[in-house]
């Protein structure tokens, strides 16, 4: 077992948050310079064993598609997806999901540090604005950051850092102005990115939406 299936199996057995609903969701542990951060996991990706299962992944594998030419199963194969949280929040009183609490936030951290520690990435795709604001410490509007592309220090890694929106259906962020032209040009970072060019081995124009 390597380091990192070491890690996932302890992941996997991890109880802390008891508001939080199991089992804990993960990737497969692929040994990526690519380091993507989502939120937490829906009430889908537990049964189906995977992140990004349901309809926030088919709009996120498009985007990847667009920017790189890639397919779903590529990506899984090429990319290191982490989240805030590895387990599904459970659903908020007035509807929708529970957004995960700062201490179950924080508690979950340690998994991300040890990942990093592991993985060294050189970039980090934070997933909508809960994982932008873990990456970059960014609270403020969306459009401030998406469309544009960062350096900073993730626990102790040097990392170039690409936000995306989040792809959830309930968000008409991305399919609205300014965020549908952001966030062309934020895959446009995407396609362009040293990174990602030799983690899929592509160079491509954009495609059309």
């Amino acid at each position: 077992m390597s380091p990192l299936e070491a890690l996932q199996a302890r992941l996997r057995r991890c109880r802390t948050c008891p508001k939080m609903i199991g089992p804990v969701v993960h990737g497969p542990p692929v040994r990526s310079k690519v380091y993507l951060v989502g939120q937490a996991p829906g009430d889908k990706e537990g049964p189906l064993g995977r992140p990004f299962a349901w309809t926030a992944g088919k709009t996120l594998f498009r985007w990847f598609h667009q920017a790189l030419g890639v397919d779903e199963e590529t990506v899984r194969t090429k990319v290191y997806f982490a989240a805030v949280a590895r387990c599904f929040p459970g659903k908020a009183p007035k509807g929708g999901d529970r957004k995960p609490d700062e201490l179950e936030s924080k508690q979950c951290s340690r998994w991300m540090k040890a990942e990093v520690a592991l993985l060294a990435p050189t970039l980090v795709l934070p997933v909508g604005a809960m994982a932008i604001e873990r990456v970059l410490g960014h609270t403020g509007p969306l459009k401030e950051v998406v469309g544009r592309q960062f350096q900073t220090t993730f626990f102790g890694a040097q990392v170039e850092v690409i936000p995306l929106p989040h792809p959830s259906g309930a968000s008409t962020w991305h399919i609205t102005e300014p965020g549908k032209t952001l966030l062309i040009s934020a895959l446009e970072l995407m396609r362009r990115n040293p990174t990602l060019v030799s983690v899929f081995q592509t160079q491509r124009s954009l495609s059309r939406w």
